[in-house]
């Protein structure tokens, strides 16, 4: 009966193991995150290296934060 679980446990960890694998090896898509109203790059632009990118999408989350800063404000209750 041990022996059934053991065999069981193999197989289950060879199937994660298989199924990790193929997600490694299959491309994965470098494309930044759209924040409505900041305007994305032209499709004819070489690509940005990877710390363009970052500063790019960095510049997004504030600008998105700012954004929700500005509508989330109260009036004065003077």
């Amino acid at each position: 009966m041990r022996a059934l679980g053991l065999i069981g446990l193999v197989l289950a960890l060879l199937i994660v193991g298989l199924i990790a694998k193929k997600q490694m090896g299959s491309g994965v898509s470098t494309a930044l995150p759209t924040v409505p109203g900041v305007a994305a790059p032209a499709a004819g632009e070489a690509p940005a290296t990877v710390r363009d990118q970052a500063q790019q999408v960095q510049q997004q989350v504030k600008q998105a934060l700012d954004a929700a800063a500005q509508a989330r404000k109260l009036p004065d209750d003077n």
